[in-house]
């Protein structure tokens, strides 16, 4: 669907539940929030559904938006979720409209718009509000920039591009709190977050001269360092900033004993190509899959996979 088709929707129907997904990163949150706030002001019926991995971070801007417990849902709408697999914790049901930017989406809702040349979803719903309500609140303009600026490490990752720097320019026009975003989310940091960092750049592995990097982060290291989930926000661009590093993955042990994998790469090298080998997906430069196995395990896995999926691009 096109942002009109979309937006003709979504105008068309009410009493919307917003999923975000397994493991929600700030660009799911934020973008589902800005999007349940636009459609309240357009009088619609909206809620989050109860993501119960929603860290405390992201806790203080969304937790007047969740479903109560006699919400009546007519229609439930995903937010940045690629696949089934990425369904939050609780949600077993059918999803009725999807919109998302990962080029690896499974093409499991009834609707979709999919706009794969975005960096961040909240892109496609800054184009939705605007094109139906003519403007942003400052809330909504906030919200979507946290979405933005997450999901592109504050510009930092290679999925930026000229149209990112346009939607931040706009969303700052329509009353961002740039400031107070940066200090929140990427200059403040817990002391356990600090100690867990060192505990991964000290142990990081390397292949292949340096050009594949592994990081485990196991859940011995997060006892030692006294570390929550909400410290483990990002973690996978660690890695990457190893001077040699083409490829770089990082392995977190989970309570229940599997692994989430994050992968991220240099131009030439695809990230998506690796992960969709284990039943994962996401991006070119950027994408993620789930090992039911050891951290230790899981690293053999994935650095095979490299050498047979990219050995001849690193």
């Amino acid at each position: 669907m096109t942002i009109q088709e979309s937006v003709k929707w979504l105008a068309s129907h009410d009493n919307y539940l917003l999923l975000t997904h397994l493991n929600p990163d700030g660009d799911t949150v934020m973008s589902a929030a800005a999007l349940c706030r636009a459609l309240r002001r357009k009088n619609k019926k909206a809620c989050l559904y109860r993501n119960p991995q929603i860290t405390a971070k992201q806790l203080p801007f969304v937790e007047k938006l969740f479903a109560p417990e006699d919400f009546e849902v007519q229609n439930v709408v995903a937010v940045d979720l690629a696949t089934e697999k990425l369904f939050p914790e609780g949600f077993d049901g059918a999803v009725d409209f999807c919109i998302d930017h990962h080029p690896s989406n499974s093409h499991y809702a009834k609707n979709e718009i999919i706009e794969p040349e975005c960096s961040s979803c909240g892109e496609i719903i800054l184009k939705l509000i605007k094109s139906w309500t003519g403007k942003l609140t400052k809330n909504e303009a906030t919200l979507l920039y946290i979405a933005l600026t997450t999901d592109t490490g504050a510009f930092q990752y290679a999925n930026v591009n000229a149209e990112s720097y346009r939607a931040a320019a706009a969303l700052m026009d329509a009353g961002a709190e740039h400031s107070k975003v940066m200090m929140h989310f990427f200059r403040k940091t817990s002391l356990s977050r600090l100690k867990l960092e060192g505990m991964i750049y000290s142990s990081l592995h390397y292949y292949r001269d340096g050009k594949i990097v592994v990081a485990l982060v196991t859940q011995k290291m997060m006892k030692e360092a006294g570390a929550n989930e909400d410290d483990c926000d990002d973690l996978a661009g660690l890695s990457g900033r190893a001077e040699n590093a083409r490829i770089n993955v990082t392995i977190r042990e989970l309570k229940d004993g599997s692994c989430k994998v994050s992968v991220r790469s240099a131009p030439g090298v695809s990230s998506e190509k690796v992960c969709e080998v284990l039943g994962g997906g996401g991006h070119e430069l950027a994408a993620g899959c789930t090992i039911q196995d050891s951290p230790e395990k899981a690293e053999k896995i994935l650095v095979d996979v490299i050498e047979t999926v990219c050995g001849d691009s690193l």
